[in-house]
């Protein structure tokens, strides 16, 4: 009896890859509800904290103009009285301002430009004649130089009765105090944003670890490390804070270069000079946008070492 030959059909070997079950997403889902609204947090946190160092650059700058221009300017003041020849008096405070080293220009004001000096406080339209109007001599001070006031000073009083100099120290002083009260505002404002990112950021990845938490398990059962499972949901968090980062601040910068701009339509109007007084240029230069972009990277950097420590944290709980 002949036995028919058996036939063997030959099985493809398959991979150790194709044994493994296909999980349908990452550890960390790249696209998801709470990450799109977390880059939404962290982008207005971004723009908020762009917002306020661009406001602390404008501060500074317009707050140095003011010192700078206050500081080359020094007033004369005398005192009208009865029986003396004023006209004289201040003809004389010139010329001893003018013959003092460092000094660019002397001006005397005349009685109406001293009397409109007052409207703001006084109105307009009053009659000023009886009272007693100090008359002023601005002295105009060269750049870079220091003359010495107080030589001047000692003159005016041997020289000019009733008259004094005033070098606005007091005014500088304070504009001083008010740009340091600015720039500390300013960042106690940052650091109260990179704390509330911090936050954001760590819920948001206890969120996304409750949610894959099977996963997690499973690789911690088998043998992965702690610094692989925080290496994924860091640079997950990473590209969401960079994400977000990279839209608050170009929309910050954009506003800023709106209101640079701004200072443009003023040109050729009234309040052109009250507006460059108060806020400069509205610029913030090349120095405030680099100083945007470095705050860029530091929310991205926030973000990720913020989620890498919530990682090791939880998953040191699981243990």
């Amino acid at each position: 009896m002949v036995t028919p030959k058996m036939r063997v059909q030959a099985v493809p070997a398959r991979s150790p890859a194709d044994t493994l079950p296909k999980t349908a997403t990452p550890i960390v889902p790249a696209d998801s509800i709470a990450g799109q609204a977390l880059v939404a947090v962290i982008a207005i946190m971004a723009f908020l904290a762009a917002v306020t160092l661009g406001a602390v650059v404008l501060v500074r700058g317009a707050a140095g103009e003011w010192q700078a221009a206050v500081a080359r300017e020094v007033t004369i003041q005398v005192l009208p009285t009865q029986g003396r020849d004023l006209d004289a008096d201040l003809k004389r405070a010139a010329d001893l301002a003018v013959a003092t080293p460092g000094v660019d220009n002397v001006r005397v004001y005349s009685k109406t430009e001293s009397e409109r000096l007052l409207e703001p406080w006084l109105g307009s339209g009053l009659a000023l004649d009886d009272l007693p109007v100090p008359r002023l001599v601005v002295v105009r001070i060269s750049a870079d130089a220091q003359p010495n006031l107080n030589a001047l000073r000692k003159a005016l009083a041997n020289e000019v009765a009733g008259a004094t100099l005033d070098d606005h120290r007091g005014w500088i002083d304070r504009m001083r105090g008010m740009a340091r009260t600015s720039v500390i505002c300013g960042i106690v404002v940052l650091l109260l944003v990179l704390a509330a990112t911090m936050l954001s950021v760590a819920f948001a990845t206890r969120g996304a670890m409750a949610s894959n938490r099977p996963v997690i398990e499973v690789l911690h059962v088998i043998g992965a490390r702690d610094g692989y499972i925080a290496g994924q949901f860091q640079r997950h968090f990473l590209w969401l804070g960079l994400k977000g980062g990279a839209i608050g601040g170009i929309a910050a910068m954009v506003l800023f270069f709106l209101a640079g701009s701004f200072g443009e339509w003023f040109k050729g109007t009234a309040g052109e000079q009250q507006v460059a007084a108060l806020f400069g240029s509205f610029a913030i230069g090349t120095a405030g946008y680099a100083a945007i972009l470095v705050l860029v990277g530091v929310i991205a950097g926030v973000t990720a070492g913020t989620s890498r420590l919530t990682v090791f944290h939880t998953l040191g709980m699981i243990e």
